[in-house]
């Protein structure tokens, strides 16, 4: 039962189940990603991220999660989907192609299949899909399922990095994968001088203070020096991935579906600062926001309205005058960002009359054109 035969059975099982690929690897510890997590986070490249740099020791240590864990068997899920950009009209916010939809769930279903037919046969499994408990990238490479690229995603041969990934942990002693697939970047660069922030510094090494879909995840002000990088990016952002040759390739050779109706490749800026709390959270919920506030959904869309609004548009106009004033000073400093980027002085005016709070006349200071007013710059 521990056999390639047995092994080809779990295959089977999970690609029916609706995995793309299935490989299995090793339980033992990743030493080379616990090293690299070490390293990175010693010299503050992780930025905000917490994840897997949070306790690498136990992120890169599979008898962490499941003691006794002898083998890994690792899934891959396509995100891969097509959509039309909707016409020109209102704002639109773009959201990165893993965030249209929830691709972790069903990723979790078919690795379930796996895990209960180990059960089933008297071992223990458990499975982990985008959880901090493992290094899903070192797993998937290990288990032969792709390579590491440039980028820093794991490209899976002929079919690119539009993948999910996961895991199902077990004490099954089940025969690995005989070698591990070789690195097909060859001497492609393109990745790197795509990203629109340079936050991958080297080959395989990104800077999270500076990646854009990391930084829509932090807590605290967006940066002031990356707001207009930032673009009409909600959430994510897939630069790297759409420049990547082998994952033009891939869309060739295999174009995508097309996004289902319940997909959400684009949001609305204006609805996105019109909702409440709840309903924000009851919409986007099963994005990563810091601590699970909306604010954080609010200071990422005043900063695409920035970017993509026309300041002379009444309802651009009404939702900053409205967010200048809002009782959160997060909301407020984006907002006078937004109102100063569209050319509405004006309403950034009107938001300084009255405001305080030191946090916001700071955030302003830092790209305001001209000094403040003595009395705003004293406060």
């Amino acid at each position: 039962m521990t056999s390639a035969a047995y092994v080809d059975e779990l295959r089977t099982l999970g690609l029916a189940a609706g995995l793309d690929a299935v490989g299995v690897a090793s339980a033992e510890p990743f030493s080379a990603a616990r090293r690299a997590l070490i390293e990175r986070k010693a010299a503050g490249l992780h930025g905000a991220l917490h994840f897997t740099y949070g306790n690498p020791e136990r992120a890169t240590d599979p008898t962490r999660a499941l003691p006794g864990a002898r083998a890994l068997v690792v899934g891959a899920r396509s995100y891969r989907r097509h959509a039309h950009r909707p016409r020109a009209g209102r704002p639109l916010a773009r959201v990165a192609s893993y965030a249209w939809a929830d691709h972790y769930t069903p990723l979790r279903d078919a690795l379930g299949h796996v895990a209960r037919k180990l059960e089933a046969d008297g071992w223990r499994a458990r499975v982990l899909a985008d959880d901090n408990a493992l290094v899903d990238r070192a797993a998937a490479a290990r288990a032969g399922l792709g390579w590491y690229g440039k980028n820093t995603n794991v490209l899976l041969p002929g079919r690119g990095s539009w993948f999910v990934l996961g895991s199902v942990i077990t004490d099954a002693p089940l025969p690995a994968a005989a070698e591990r697939v070789a690195d097909g970047c060859g001497s492609c660069r393109r990745c790197l001088p795509a990203c629109p922030t340079g936050a991958l510094v080297a080959p395989g090494v990104l800077d999270a203070r500076r990646c854009l879909a990391a930084l829509v995840q932090a807590p605290g002000p967006f940066p002031v020096e990356l707001r207009v990088a930032l673009g009409d990016r909600l959430y994510g952002c897939d630069d790297c991935q759409d420049v990547c040759p082998p994952n033009r390739l891939g869309d060739r050779a295999e174009p995508p579906p097309p996004a289902g109706d319940g997909a959400g490749p684009w949001v609305p800026v204006l609805e996105v600062l019109s909702l409440s709390d709840d309903e924000l959270l009851a919409r986007f919920g099963r994005w990563y926001i810091p601590r699970r506030e909306p604010r954080y959904l609010r200071r990422n869309a005043l900063v695409v309205l920035g970017n993509v609004g026309d300041g002379s548009d009444p309802d651009v106009a009404a939702a900053l005058r409205r967010a200048v004033v809002d009782a959160d000073p997060l909301v407020r400093a984006h907002a006078l960002w937004a109102a100063d980027r569209l050319g509405r002085a004006d309403l950034v005016d009107e938001g300084l009359a009255h405001e305080r709070d030191p946090s916001v006349l700071a955030d302003v200071r830092a790209w305001a054109r001209s000094p403040l007013p003595a009395a705003e710059a004293g406060r």
